[in-house]
């Protein structure tokens, strides 16, 4: 080979760090190679530990607060029911690519979150699963697409090109495994001809199919799941799917040479999902949310009629919990007076910190005050930040029915929540690591350690530190 990247990055959305470092790592060639040659460890995320904005605080090296996109859906305004998918152009630092790009590297990004609509960059972008369908322009430039298709035909024939695993939260696990393979092979097949057709500086794609096989069957491997599955036909499944993926890999680094770093990297890790805090229930149980009529059966929030003018809080669901105030001169119909924000903050923190389990005991929750968590506030914050149980729990948003504490979840059968660490491998053949493991990394490391690495100057502003790896 005459050409290789100077640096891969290979993210595994949700790569769990207890699975590859420890469990799995002797199942692992590929990965238990780069640990082997270079300096590997837990990643601390970015809180919330979500996709949307997890990988976009690593590639900008700027916080959730800095770049004003709180998880996959914000609120768009003080109205009490705008809530939008945070895309690209919420994003409003540049990022690892742009700078790159800027100082002459050809680029090739593939599938990272955050990437639609897809900006313009030195070299080619395939957009993320932001992206309705492919029907929309997903690429840049607009015309790439035609050669994706032609390329994913060879290892996919008769499908198009898949943006996420469809309805990953489904009983059909059948279905949902045959896609999170074929967008596996989509992803590295894409890849490889993009090293061997666009001969790009720096590569860098997104697999989401680690993320998506953990919330599809975490519970038919876990023994200490709630609803563990004994004797599943899909025990194997997870197992069997971080080896695919080692074997992709390693086909992947075979078109590089030993020159190219490489950086595999994930958002956050997993853990197995006990259950839902409805937390929409609570508030109301507490006083703080007063419904016009309470439905019998469960309910979103924005299934029935709120009376405003006697909620003094709500919430949204998701991996973590989101509890808006309704304040005086800032909602429509605010009715917390601004001089007693702050205890009335404080005092329902409390509260939620208290929180009993169904058992009795401390659910364990963390509870955080975004201006307490970030440097700056853009656009409309959470005015508290709740990982239940310590995301041991999800947060359910509905009201009505009984009880505080569900298995059911909101969104569709889901096994698995996110966790806060997620994991780095870094192999730089300039720089040996001997295998060793580096603790108290953070995403927010990643940006300035790489510009570092390769003498190219630091923003000024950046949270993160530039290790020596």
């Amino acid at each position: 080979m005459t050409f290789a990247p100077r640096l891969i990055i290979i993210g595994l959305d949700s790569a769990e760090p207890s699975l590859v470092f420890d469990r799995w790592r002797a199942d692992l060639p590929t990965l238990n190679r780069l640990m082997a040659e270079g300096v590997y460890g837990e990643l601390e995320s970015c809180i919330p530990a979500i996709t949307v904005p997890a990988w976009s605080c690593m590639m900008s090296g700027r916080d959730p607060g800095e770049l004003g996109v709180y998880g996959f859906r914000n609120r768009l305004d003080r109205s009490y029911s705008r809530m939008i998918v945070a895309d690209s152009r919420a994003i409003r630092f540049p990022r690892l690519w742009d700078i790159l790009g800027e100082t002459g590297w050809r680029v090739a990004v593939i599938g990272v979150p955050g990437t639609y609509p897809p900006s313009a960059v030195n070299g080619v972008l395939i957009s993320c699963f932001l992206a309705p369908s492919t029907d929309v322009t997903y690429t840049f430039p607009p015309t790439f697409a035609e050669r994706v298709d032609t390329w994913i035909a060879k290892v996919t024939p008769g499908r198009s090109y898949l943006l996420d695993v469809p309805n990953f939260r489904s009983d059909d696990k059948e279905r949902i495994l045959r896609d999170i393979y074929a967008i596996c092979d989509q992803r590295f097949a894409v890849a490889t001809a993009l090293i061997e057709e666009e001969r790009p500086d720096f590569l860098m794609l997104v697999d989401m199919g680690v993320d998506r096989i953990h919330h599809a069957f975490w519970k038919h491997m876990d023994p200490q799941h709630p609803l563990f599955v004994p004797d599943s036909p899909f025990a194997e499944t997870i197992h069997a799917y971080y080896r695919y993926v080692d074997a992709q890999i390693a086909n992947l680094l075979s078109r590089c040479d030993h020159q190219t770093a490489v950086l595999v990297v994930s958002d956050h890790g997993a853990r197995p999902l006990l259950g839902g805090v409805r937390i929409n229930q609570w508030l109301s149980a507490q006083g703080e949310l007063t419904l016009r009529t309470t439905p019998d059966e469960p309910a979103n929030l924005d299934q029935v009629e709120v009376d405003w003018s006697r909620t003094r809080a709500w919430g949204a669901g998701g991996y973590y919990g989101r509890i808006f105030l309704n304040v005086r001169g800032r909602e429509p119909q605010g009715i917390i007076p601004p001089m007693e924000y702050e205890r009335v903050r404080a005092d329902l923190a409390a509260r939620l910190e208290a929180m009993p389990g169904p058992d009795g005991h401390l659910l364990g929750n963390r509870v955080f005050i975004p201006q307490h968590l970030y440097r700056t506030v853009r656009g409309v914050a959470p005015d508290l930040i709740v990982y239940f149980g310590n995301l041991a729990w999800r947060a359910v948003g509905t009201v009505g029915g009984n009880g505080i504490f569900t298995q059911e979840n909101d969104t569709g059968p889901d096994d698995a929540n996110h966790a806060q660490h997620g994991l780095f491998i870094w192999r730089d053949p300039q720089r040996p690591g001997g295998g060793r493991r580096l603790d108290n990394v953070q995403i927010y490391d990643i940006l300035p350690t790489l510009l570092g690495r390769f003498n190219i100057a630091i923003p000024e502003g950046l949270r993160g530190t530039a290790l020596e790896l």
